[in-house]
């Protein structure tokens, strides 16, 4: 074939594979352009949008010092380092972030950029400015970063257990941190912008989008500074010198139901929260973990009985040291031969006896022989719907529920509710314990329990800003989710006998330095023994001591209620260790508060 004619068909060749790939191109274009143009919008958007969240400011968290709220709880500013994974260089961000902010770092690195398609990573978190400052220096491309807030406990383990801790994801952990982590910590902003080839925010475009941040409400506590930072020290004290190895102290107001102290033993420090061997260590005792306490329910089944009229101080029956219920006998744990014979109920509350406070759930009955069915649904009520013991209280942070045995169920119903007159068989929480006793010598009124003074807007925790009274985990108005804030459940003519009964108890037990001229001094101790392999430890090697009193001016209602826990595995800890730690807070209180005295 001549040549001319060979490359005449190589240019026909030519002409239609280019023919061929235009018609093709043309074909695509038209797809691109027509039939998926909105598609290919989506994703031009995708590529060019700065979506970013806009933190909010957490609350801060005080108490009050004085009269006045400091902050114990505050904010620090910190960064979030973010990269874009396609145009960060892997070697110079890992090189960075080993050399300055190790102990920062968030993410897997390797995991982070085998992700395929990834265009956003947080890295890191809680940056120091400093460190942040350094990194940018080196000048990484595609690295921002975030400002954030990190929390800072400036009164270190004080209070740990009321106060808890927020963990790197910013949330709330145990405490009033974790309870009221919906309040303090607001609601995040949205910010969504056209960007550049850069990512830098553009202010151009129709589909931007900016929603403030809400940042969250300060919150001011009922708890005092100081009390709160003497009572531990006090704790501490009576920890090193005896057995235990744990404690917990509720110190409230009765005629408020105020708490102006809650402290548990061993703390920790939030801020270094990750560092404990034990994370039972983070539960606030006080609220969060039922107990039995023992004969401080004394307390509340001789009211129940006086209440009724079953019975008064002087009303008698005859001890012969045990009484005998479902065929068991139940022990008194003072058997002094004094005591043998016929004796009265004040008497039996001044040794604590268990055959009185199982007398008093007969009256109520209507028969001292004998637990009556009538006996038992009234004690129940007392405790379960006017005490309201067993059930939430409604103080604002986080409790556990308890348990109160139904009067009809189960077998040994007798026994049962022989032994809840003495505080075993059931359980409560101290935050319940606490306020029952309360309202036992506050002239006959429950109520509500409180750790929240009131909330303020984000900066307004000195007190400056709006005030919302908070008596309820739903921080609205009315009745708490336990019932009314308040409600008589005692008459005056009760409460004042219980207050004498009580004060009563402590003509022998005032001692350890308490001067009572000028003060009415009361209280109910209780030693518990402790289940072992669902059964009660009857060797007694290990018992758990509690006591529950109040300070009053002589002739007045009482000002204090204090409530003492102690305990320690495998140790036996009674309600003599519970109340002398109870006298020396008494002292405190007396001092710190200065009350002045009655005439």
């Amino acid at each position: 074939m001549p040549q001319n004619k060979k490359s005449f068909s190589r240019i026909k060749i030519l002409n239609r594979v280019v023919v061929f790939a235009l018609a093709v191109i043309l074909v695509r274009l038209f797809f691109i352009q027509i039939i998926e143009h909105d598609a290919w919008v989506a994703k031009a958007d995708e590529k060019h949008t700065l979506l970013e969240e806009i933190p909010a400011r957490r609350g801060e968290i005080y108490m009050m010092d004085q009269g006045e709220p400091t902050p114990v709880v505050l904010n620090q500013t910190v960064y979030q380092i973010i990269i874009d994974p396609a145009v960060t260089e892997k070697t110079a961000i890992f090189d960075a972030l080993s050399s300055y902010a190790k102990d920062y770092i968030t993410a897997d690195l390797e995991k982070i950029y085998g992700t395929e398609g990834l265009r956003y990573a947080i890295v890191a978190k809680n940056v120091p400015r400093e460190i942040a400052e350094k990194i940018a220096e080196e000048g990484i491309g595609a690295v921002w970063f975030q400002k954030t807030n990190r929390r800072v406990y400036p009164e270190g383990e004080m209070a740990s257990g009321l106060l808890g801790f927020v963990n790197l994801d910013g949330v709330g952990q145990y405490g009033v941190e974790g309870s009221l982590n919906e309040l303090l910590s607001g609601k995040n902003g949205l910010l969504k912008t056209t960007s550049d080839i850069n990512n830098v925010a553009l202010s151009i475009g129709n589909d931007n989008i900016k929603i403030p941040a809400e940042d969250g409400k300060d919150v001011v506590l009922s708890i005092d500074r100081g009390l709160e930072k003497g009572t531990e020290e006090i704790m501490a004290e009576h920890l090193n010198s005896s057995v235990a190895t744990n404690a917990s102290v509720i110190i409230m107001k009765p005629q408020t139901g105020e708490v102006i102290a809650m402290s548990s033993l061993p703390n920790y420090d939030p801020g270094n929260y990750a560092y404990v061997e034990d994370a039972s260590i983070y539960l606030n005792y006080t609220t969060d973990v039922p107990y039995e306490p023992a004969s401080i329910c004394k307390t509340f089944a001789f009211s129940a009985a006086l209440e009724e009229g079953a019975m008064t101080p002087w009303t008698t029956y005859f001890n012969e040291h045990y009484t005998v219920v479902d065929d068991w006998k139940i022990w008194n744990a003072e058997t002094r031969s004094s005591l043998y014979g016929t004796i009265d109920m004040r008497t039996a509350l001044y040794w604590s006896l268990n055959t009185g406070s199982i007398q008093a759930l007969r009256l109520l009955g209507g028969n001292p022989n004998s637990i009556t069915q009538q006996g038992r649904e009234k004690l129940y009520d007392y405790y379960y719907n006017k005490f309201r013991l067993g059930r939430p209280t409604g103080i604002e942070i986080s409790e556990a529920t308890g348990f109160i045995p139904d009067p009809n169920e189960g077998w040994g119903r007798d026994s049962t509710y022989a032994n809840m007159t003495f505080g075993q068989n059931l359980s409560l929480t101290m935050i319940q314990t606490a306020t029952a006793f309360s309202a036992v010598v506050n002239g006959g009124y429950w109520r509500t329990p409180s750790v929240v003074k009131y909330v303020t807007s984000a900066g307004d925790g000195d007190g400056r800003g709006p005030q919302n009274v908070l008596r309820s985990k739903n921080f609205g108005e009315g009745e708490s989710p336990a019932g009314p804030a308040e409600s008589k459940i005692l008459s005056d003519e009760t409460s004042a006998t219980m207050r004498e009964m009580l004060i009563h108890n402590r003509d022998y037990k005032a001692r350890y330095g308490i001067d009572r001229s000028g003060y009415d001094i009361g209280g109910k101790s209780g030693t518990a023994q402790v289940v072992k392999n669902g059964a009660y430890d009857d060797t007694m090697s290990e018992l758990v001591g509690g006591y529950a009193g109040f300070i009053a001016p002589t002739g007045a209602l009482p000002e204090y209620v204090i409530l003492t826990k102690m305990w320690g595995e495998g140790q036996a800890v009674g309600s003599g260790d519970a109340m002398s730690l109870f006298d020396d807070l008494s002292n405190f209180v007396i001092n710190y508060t200065k009350l002045k005295p009655g005439v």
